[in-house]
C-alpha cells in the first residue's frame, strides 16, 4: 500500500488544478480516475475548443453569476486564482485562443491543447496520475485517507474529491462527491440538470419539430425577473441555444418562460413601415426578412393574419407585437444529466471553509469543482469556478 501526501479524486479541471498547486508545494500527489484519458469532459467541451474562461468571471460577478445558497462562498477563491492567471498559463504554453462573445475564451485549435497543458504542468509538479481506476470505497481513520480501488488501495493524509455531478453520464459522471459527503456527514443540497434543454409537451414539440435546426440570434428569454439575451436553437426535442441554457439554470418545473423574439428595435414600426411601403405582401414576407423563412412562414400561420400588410390594422399590430415578443410556454421539463453541461446545487457550502474547501468537520478532507454547490452561468464560468477551487485546495491540502 503506497502512501501519499494526497490523494485526488477526479482528473478533470478542478482534480488536475488541485494536484499541480499541491505538487508544486512539494506535496507527494496521486490523482485517480476511473476514465481512460484525463480531462474528458474538457476535450468536449465548447465544441472540442474548450470555452476555458470568462474575462468575467471575477469576484464582481461572483455575486450574480454563480448560483449558490451562499452566493458569497465562491469569492474568495475567485479573487485569488482570476481568469488573467490561467490566461497567462493558456499564453506560456502559446496556445492560441479568441474571444467570442461576452467574454468567452475558446482555444483557436483543439480543447485537447488545455488538457495536454494540464498533463504538462501535472509532470512538472511531480504528481502521479493513474487512469482506469475505480473507487470501491474510502475511509479515515487516525488522520489517514484509505482510498481502495478494484485492484489496489492507497493512503493519504488528505483527500481532495472532484469527481464532478451527475452531468453528462456517458463520460462516466457517478455522483461519487454527493455519497462521500453524506458519509463524512456534510450535506448536500438538492441537484438537478442545469445549463440543459427544456422539453415540452407533445403539441407544441410538434410544432417546435418543424423549426428544428433554426436559430434565432438574439432572443430575450425570461423567467420571473431573471432573463437572458442571447440565440434560442429549435431542436426535434424542443428547445435549445445559449439563451435556453442559461435560463434553465433558473427555471422549476411548472414555471412558465417567456420569449422575445425581437429584443432589438421597435418591432411595430417596422410593421407601419411595411404597410406604408410595401401594402401588398403578407405579413410572412415581412417577418422573412429578420427570421429564416421557414420560420417566418409558419409565425405568419400562428398568428393567423392572412390579409395583405395594407389592410393590417393597428390593433393587429399590437397581436402581431404579443405573439413575437411576448411567446410564453410552460416547459415540461429539461433533456435531463444526459445533456446537462453540468449539475445545479450538491454539496453544502455551509461545511466547507471558502477560503481551503475544506470540510469543517473533517480535517483533510476537500471538495472542490462541479460537486460544492456553485454553479456558474455559460460561457466559462464554470470552468473558471474549476480553475480557483482546485488551486484554493491545492494551495491548503
Amino acid at each position: 500500500m503506497t502512501h501519499y501526501d494526497i490523494i485526488v479524486l477526479g482528473a478533470g479541471a478542478a482534480g488536475l488544478m488541485a494536484a499541480i498547486e499541491a505538487g508544486k508545494r512539494g506535496r507527494k500527489v496521486l490523482v485517480l480516475d476511473h476514465a481512460k484519458a484525463a480531462g474528458e469532459k474538457i476535450r468536449i467541451s465548447g465544441g472540442g475548443r474548450c470555452n476555458f474562461t470568462n474575462i468575467n468571471a471575477t469576484v464582481k460577478a461572483g455575486r450574480d453569476r454563480f448560483i449558490s445558497q451562499n452566493p458569497r462562498f465562491a469569492l474568495s477563491a475567485l479573487a485569488r486564482y482570476t481568469p488573467e492567471h490561467f490566461i497567462a498559463l493558456v499564453d506560456s504554453y502559446a496556445i492560441p485562443f479568441h474571444e467570442k462573445t461576452l467574454g468567452q475564451l475558446f482555444c483557436d485549435g483543439s480543447s485537447q491543447q488545455i488538457v495536454n497543458l494540464l498533463l504538462a504542468e501535472l509532470r512538472k509538479a511531480g504528481a502521479t496520475l493513474r487512469l482506469e481506476t475505480v473507487i470501491t470505497g474510502v475511509s479515515h481513520a487516525d488522520a489517514t485517507f484509505t482510498v481502495t480501488a478494484e485492484d489496489a488501495s492507497f493512503t493519504a493524509g488528505a483527500l481532495i474529491v472532484a469527481t464532478g455531478g451527475k452531468s453528462i453520464p456517458k463520460m462516466g459522471a457517478t455522483g461519487l462527491a454527493y455519497q462521500l459527503a453524506t458519509q463524512f456527514g456534510l450535506k448536500v443540497t438538492e441537484t438537478r440538470p442545469a445549463l440543459v434543454p427544456l422539453t415540452f409537451e407533445p403539441r407544441i414539440l410538434e410544432w417546435m419539430a418543424q423549426l428544428s435546426g433554426i436559430a434565432v440570434d438574439p432572443t430575450r428569454i425570461s423567467v420571473g425577473k431573471r432573463s437572458f439575451e442571447e440565440a434560442l436553437l429549435f431542436t426535434h426535442r424542443g428547445l435549445s441555444g445559449p439563451a435556453i441554457l442559461q435560463i434553465s439554470s433558473y427555471w422549476r418545473e411548472g414555471d412558465a418562460i417567456v420569449i422575445d423574439l425581437f429584443p432589438n428595435g421597435d418591432l411595430t414600426e417596422i410593421l407601419r413601415d411595411a404597410r406604408t411601403s410595401t401594402p401588398k405582401v403578407q405579413l410572412q414576407t415581412v417577418l422573412s426578412q429578420h427570421f429564416a423563412k421557414r420560420l417566418a412562414q409558419i409565425l405568419a400561420e400562428d398568428i393567423g393574419i392572412t390579409t395583405m400588410m395594407g389592410d393590417i390594422s393597428d390593433k393587429s399590430f399590437g397581436k402581431i407585437e404579443d405573439a413575437l415578443r411576448r411567446w410564453t410556454i410552460k416547459p415540461t421539463g429539461s433533456e435531463g444529466y444526459r445533456t446537462a453541461e453540468v449539475t445545479l446545487g450538491g454539496i453544502d457550502t455551509a461545511g466547507l471553509d471558502s477560503t481551503t474547501m475544506q470540510a469543517r468537520t473533517v480535517p483533510g478532507l476537500y471538495f472542490v469543482g462541479e460537486c460544492v454547490d456553485v454553479t456558474g452561468w455559460l460561457g466559462g464560468y464554470n470552468f473558471q469556478w474549476a480553475w480557483a477551487s482546485g488551486w484554493a485546495a491545492g494551495q491548503a491540502a
